[in-house]
């Protein structure tokens, strides 16, 4: 932060600056925004010049940053200070970039502050700066503050003042100190600043997420092919497609592929965090960083942007949600053409560019598409004819087919059948039973990884995991079935 008063004063309220005749005030703070899923530091600089009572806001503002003059008006008001009846001009520097949302509020209110001399700088050296106002000075949420605040730890900045609603979430980045601003006018008078990275986080809740949050195999009887599917598409994170008649259980497997997947590692945590927090989906920082692979389920009446990314200003979509996690599209012949049509590129290359006239914005989208559909428009094609037969024509069925494309098939791996089950299975039930618990759900995850690992010391240490695991499941009275 640079700031500095021309022949100013080192404090004074207005009428003394006038006195002395000093009527040039200048401060430069520091802000952020977040481009795609990354934050982007922004300079915010104040002037106060002698003219007629006005607020200029340059550096290409929408209107939400335009309207920020208002709130912080209100809000310096409102704290009991005074709002300088001078010429104000306020630059968010890089000029060339589009500024957009309520972030800015907090730091343009004490940029004015600063530069009229009613608030001391030395704190604000090397600070960023975030939050939106309330009229009466209260300082509220803004979404992305987990990737602002670990921009501005690459930018060497040492400290991040947030309101209180968001400094868990800034506490997820280490080494920069949080402190909180509940109000302006506590900030003025030296009340706020709670260190929120002083306050720790409970181990348990920011590790392994609880290993009964999902659905598992254990509510599966049957169907040994389709659960042998899943096991080897969570393996090797392949696409999979489950075809099969209505009431087979394809949306019940599929929903169940989270509990085969293993945890996110460090670095997955923080990516997936930051997307869900620039999407104002991050509501557990208290709890960490997110743990749990994404499991996104859309409706096919979704648009393409719903499901790509879009918007006047992009914004992440569903693609982009499910980024290291399972995207599942139930009954995808329902879908849009152009909404199905649009993921052939994020399979191939694992991430989305969204062009507009403002610029060109990336997001990651590295994701397992799980997909379920029927065979034919009425559902029972292929199955037993006596008891529920096709209805559908030779065309009817090849339509319904042709709405899925060459191309985007090609891009799914595994395509497995589903078949109808008989009611009584009449054999024990192949799966895994709950009282396997923790060990169980080990022996998942560590195969999957012998399964992705491409060297042998890796593989030897994974089996070795394996082994102990399985007979640490024996001993609880666990059982792990070797068909599945």
């Amino acid at each position: 932060m640079d700031a500095e008063r021309r022949e100013a004063p080192c404090s004074g309220d207005e009428d003394t600056l006038r006195r002395e005749g000093v009527f040039f005030m200048y401060c430069k703070l520091l802000s952020a925004i977040v481009l795609g899923v990354e934050g982007k530091l922004i300079e915010v600089e104040v002037d106060i010049a002698a003219g007629l009572p006005q607020v200029n806001v340059v550096g290409l503002p929408d209107p939400a940053v335009r309207e920020s003059i208002d709130r912080a008006r209100a809000a310096i008001q409102n704290a009991g200070m005074k709002f300088p009846l001078d010429r104000i001009t306020v630059n968010l520097a890089p000029a060339d970039m589009r500024k957009q949302g309520s972030a800015f509020d907090l730091a343009i209110a004490a940029g004015i502050l600063c530069a009229s001399g009613q608030m001391p700088q030395d704190e604000l050296e090397g600070a960023l700066i975030i939050g939106e106002l309330s009229l009466n000075g209260d300082v509220k949420a803004v979404p992305g503050v987990l990737a602002m605040a670990e921009n501005a730890r690459s930018g060497g900045l040492r400290r991040v003042y947030v309101p209180p609603a968001s400094a868990h979430e800034a506490g997820l980045i280490e080494g920069i100190e949080v402190k909180s601003v509940a109000s302006l006018a506590d900030w003025i008078r030296g009340r706020s600043g709670t260190n929120a990275s002083s306050q720790p986080v409970e181990t348990a809740q920011i590790g392994e997420p609880a290993l009964d949050a999902s659905p598992d195999l254990s509510d599966v009887s049957g169907q040994l092919q389709g659960k042998r599917a899943l096991l080897i598409a969570a393996a090797g994170m392949h696409n999979l497609l489950f075809l099969g008649p209505p009431g087979t259980g394809k949306t019940m497997l599929c929903r169940r592929l989270p509990s085969l997947l293993p945890p996110l590692a460090d670095e997955e945590a923080l990516e997936v965090t930051k997307i869900y927090s620039v999407s104002g989906k991050f509501q557990g920082a208290r709890a960490g960083l997110i743990r749990a692979r994404p499991f996104r389920a859309p409706h096919h009446t979704i648009s393409t942007s719903g499901l790509i990314g879009g918007g006047p200003v992009p914004k992440p979509g569903e693609v982009t949600l499910a980024h290291r996690g399972v995207l599942f599209l139930d009954e995808l012949p329902e879908f849009g053409r152009s909404a199905l049509e649009s993921l052939r590129q994020p399979l191939e290359d694992r991430h989305v560019t969204i062009g507009r006239a403002r610029g060109v914005t990336r997001f990651p989208a590295s994701f397992m598409l799980a997909a379920a559909m029927n065979p034919c428009a009425c559902g029972y094609w292929g199955g037993d004819q006596t008891e529920q037969p096709c209805t559908c024509s030779a065309g009817s069925l090849a339509r319904y087919r042709a709405r899925m494309s060459g191309p985007l098939a090609d891009r799914i791996d595994l395509q497995v059948e589903i078949p109808r089950q008989p009611v009584s299975f009449g054999g024990r039930r192949n799966v895994v039973r709950r009282s396997e618990g923790k060990a169980g759900r080990r022996i998942r995850t560590a195969a999957a990884a012998l399964c992705r690992s491409r060297n042998s010391v890796e593989q030897r240490a994974v089996g070795t995991i394996v082994g102990r695991s399985r007979k640490a499941c024996e001993r609880r009275g666990g059982a792990f079935d070797r068909h599945v």
